[in-house]
């Protein structure tokens, strides 16, 4: 049995002005996902999450949020939280004490939970500190402190993981994982494509207000895309010979891995004839230490639509 759905879209337009921003587009988010939104700049992600915030109302289409109908006046859905363009915060307030007013804006956050949710995002010691000093990652932080304190059922969240630390980072990437766990939904956009890759299960790829993929990341590098790998291997001389007699596989003039000082191998391929070459490999008695693409599906992806839609602007 299918999951149920937190978002469904269907046939979404949206102009701001002469500008089309988004053009008809689908999406679908399953509950309990994290949910990654990748594109250029301009190519529609924040006035989709704004849409699913409530911020924004779309000109056609249907849109439905946590199983009912999204109407066309401006109102945030019941059970739905999070930010775009950064948290609303109170520079002069302390942590706790933006968190204290949110919840009492809200009228239904309780502020007894106030101390747990900056635990959990890494604030506890300075919880007491004013905003105004905080760092572009710690109100990043504060801002999802404030989307915890509201049981979100679902969580829209732009750029989370903007001017974060490695610490901030490990923070954020458990709380998300662990809603996701909970049955949390997690809508989330970034540039960060090591974020989406660790964090969500499926991915929506937009460009120019359409969306051109969305799926598991898995079916991405499954999608006859040929991609670079980095082969480290116990006999990297007898790794390029093997390379170089497997059908589909091109061997890339990198013989040095400089920043490990050690020499690897890449290859340009498609999945299959990685697979074989593995086994060639194996068959012939050398180890295999490290397989990994010199650049992901997903960003591979990201960067054809970062060129195709600079491309269509010069022109």
């Amino acid at each position: 049995m299918d999951k149920p759905l937190s978002v469904r879209a269907r046939g979404i337009t949206k102009c701001f002005g002469d500008v089309v921003a988004l053009d008809g587009i689908d999406f679908d988010v399953v509950e309990g996902h994290v949910h990654g939104l990748v594109g250029p700049n301009g190519a529609g992600k924040t006035t989709l999450l704004g849409l699913l915030l409530g911020l924004a109302v779309a000109d056609e289409g249907s849109l439905e949020i946590l199983g009912s109908p999204v109407g066309r006046t401006l109102a945030t859905p019941d059970g739905v939280t999070g930010f775009v363009d950064g948290p609303g915060l109170y520079p002069s307030l302390t942590a706790r004490g933006n968190l204290a007013a949110l919840a009492s804006l809200r009228g239904n956050a309780p502020t007894s939970g106030i101390d747990d949710v900056l635990a959990q995002v890494g604030l506890t010691e300075v919880a007491d500190d004013r905003v105004r000093g905080f760092s572009l990652g710690m109100r990043q932080r504060l801002g999802l402190a404030a989307a915890l304190l509201a049981k979100p059922r679902l969580l829209i969240l732009d750029e989370p993981a903007n001017g974060l630390d490695p610490s901030g980072k490990k923070h954020v990437h458990r709380v998300l994982n662990r809603l996701a766990a909970d049955g949390v939904t997690v809508v989330l956009s970034s540039h960060r494509m090591d974020d989406v890759e660790a964090l969500c299960s499926e991915v929506t790829l937009v460009a120019t207000g359409r969306v051109v993929f969305t799926g598991p990341l898995g079916k991405l590098s499954a999608e006859n895309r040929e991609l670079e790998y980095r082969l480290v291997t116990s006999d990297p001389a007898a790794a390029r010979e093997h390379a170089a007699a497997t059908t589909g596989v091109h061997v890339v003039e990198e013989p040095e891995d400089i920043a490990r000082g050690r020499e690897v191998v890449v290859v340009r391929t498609l999945e299959p004839a990685l697979d074989e070459l593995v086994a060639r490999l194996v068959h012939a008695g050398i180890a295999v230490r490290e397989l990994a693409p010199v650049v992901s599906p997903l960003e591979t992806a990201f960067l054809a639509l970062t060129e195709r839609q600079e491309g269509r602007a010069a022109r």
